[in-house]
């Protein structure tokens, strides 16, 4: 949430609002179509003892959280890269840093805006995505794939159950949309 804001504050300093609703709604129908398209399966929670195989959480704030196991892959959605358009620059933690959810890790900065990027869970940071550092624009290319932007160490399990599964996250897109 605080991420759309920030996109909002800053496209509105250089537009109508009526031109920020645009931007978003077309951001969102082609997030949306995208989805759609995309041959990638729905990817299902599944628990056995306190292990988690493969699962893809998502915040309000465009955030995904995909966990195997005891890590968790981060980075924005492609609605976020949608909203904010051609990346420029990625800031990532360094790692062994140490996160608490909802706590800013980084940033990226787009030619239309700048956002912050939050921890979807606590955790420590056990590896950073160094290729954004040179291609920055792999995050328009492959927002949820190659452009993950950090792998944490699972703190605490029980806060995914506080975020968004798939069909959660597509009506909330839909309804941002709108």
């Amino acid at each position: 949430y605080n991420t759309i804001i920030t996109i909002i504050t800053l496209v509105t300093q250089f537009n109508t609002m009526a031109s920020a609703s645009v931007m978003f709604a077309n951001a969102a129908r082609r997030s949306m179509i995208q989805a759609v398209r995309s041959s990638r399966p729905v990817m299902s929670s599944k628990t056995f003892g306190s292990v988690r195989l493969m699962s893809t959480y998502y915040t309000p704030a465009h955030e995904y959280c995909k966990v195997d196991g005891n890590v968790a892959t981060v980075g924005i959605t492609d609605f976020a890269q949608a909203a904010l358009g051609d990346i420029v620059f990625v800031d990532l933690p360094e790692p062994e840093d140490e996160f608490e959810a909802s706590e800013s890790f980084g940033s990226v900065e787009s030619v239309k805006a700048a956002s912050d990027v939050y921890a979807p869970i606590s955790g420590k940071v056990l590896e950073v995505n160094e290729a954004l550092t040179d291609e920055p624009g792999l995050v328009n290319s492959s927002a949820e794939d190659d452009a993950w932007f950090i792998k944490l160490e699972v703190g605490d399990e029980g806060e995914l159950e506080k975020l968004m599964n798939a069909d959660q996250y597509k009506e909330h897109c839909e309804k941002e949309a709108h």
